[in-house]
């Protein structure tokens, strides 16, 4: 069962609204594929979303249509109350307004970082870009917890844990009011994973920005979201308070989920089960 997100003012309470999120791709062979049907959810200024799913469940594609790397066919997003275009705006000043609506961080942020700039040269053409002081990038690289020696390295020298604290800094530096990370952490050790996440929590407390985070894995999920949204095959099957759907989930997918994770008297035979009772 649903546990309705959307029972706030739309336009005062929720920083972010989707409604009716819905792309469908051509086939090759024909016919076609619903990646993702009829999502709608709803984030309040510094809370936190979660949404789970398996390979193929639809949660990097809405993640890509908030961000506006994928068009919805259907459906409508909104931030602060104000409707995000389905075509990409024209203009400089357009461009960077919507830039500072909602930015995404990458699963391998290294793709998305230019390696000829060193760090603090990151942050610096952030700002410079978005009409802010450049003198707050050693304050934002302080904020994630790089120092003078990380500042000055180009992406290549950097850990994995210190190029995804980079690409936070640098979406930070534009003052969004969303972050969308889709699967920042999936790649990190579990001692990095566990400073990026407690980072996350710190940044959205202390600034009010939303978090959007697309996970496959639901310990992630439940340490760092207040609701969770679980999809498959593009369909939202159950969503509402993390804790609650995670502790007493009443969809049998959301329960495969949770049989599948591996950890103290865990029973692997409990998910070839549920997976049978799908």
């Amino acid at each position: 069962m649903k546990t309705d997100l959307l029972t706030k003012d739309p336009l005062t309470a929720d920083l972010l609204r989707a409604d009716g999120l819905t792309k469908t791709y051509p086939l090759p062979g024909g016919g076609h594929h619903r990646a993702a049907a009829d999502v709608s959810f709803a984030v309040p200024r510094g809370g936190a979303l979660g949404i789970v799913g398996e390979s193929g469940s639809g949660k990097t594609t809405v993640a890509r249509m908030l961000v506006g790397l994928v068009r919805p066919d259907e459906g409508t997003i909104r931030v602060a109350g104000e409707p995000r275009t389905a075509r990409a705006p024209r203009g400089k000043a357009a461009r960077l307004a919507r830039a500072r609506e909602i930015q995404m961080v990458f699963q391998d942020p290294y793709i998305s970082l230019d390696p000829r700039l060193t760090a603090g040269q990151c942050v610096r053409t952030a700002l410079r870009l978005h009409g802010r002081e450049e003198s707050r990038a050693e304050a934002l690289l302080d904020q994630v917890g790089l120092g003078a020696r990380e500042t000055a390295a180009r992406p290549r020298e950097l850990s994995g844990g210190q190029r995804q604290r980079l690409a936070i800094a640098r979406s930070l530096a534009v003052d969004p009011q969303v972050l969308v990370l889709d699967e920042a952490v999936a790649a990190l050790d579990v001692s990095i994973q566990a400073q990026i996440l407690r980072l996350l929590d710190e940044i959205r407390r202390d600034t009010g920005v939303a978090l959007v985070f697309v996970s496959h894995d639901l310990a992630v999920v439940q340490h760092v979201t207040d609701e969770v949204l679980v999809m498959r095959h593009g369909r939202v099957v159950e969503q509402g308070p993390t804790d609650g759907v995670l502790s007493a989930p009443e969809d049998p997918y959301t329960k495969l989920l949770l049989a599948s994770v591996p950890g103290e008297g865990w029973d692997p035979a409990a998910a070839v089960r549920a997976r049978a009772a799908l």
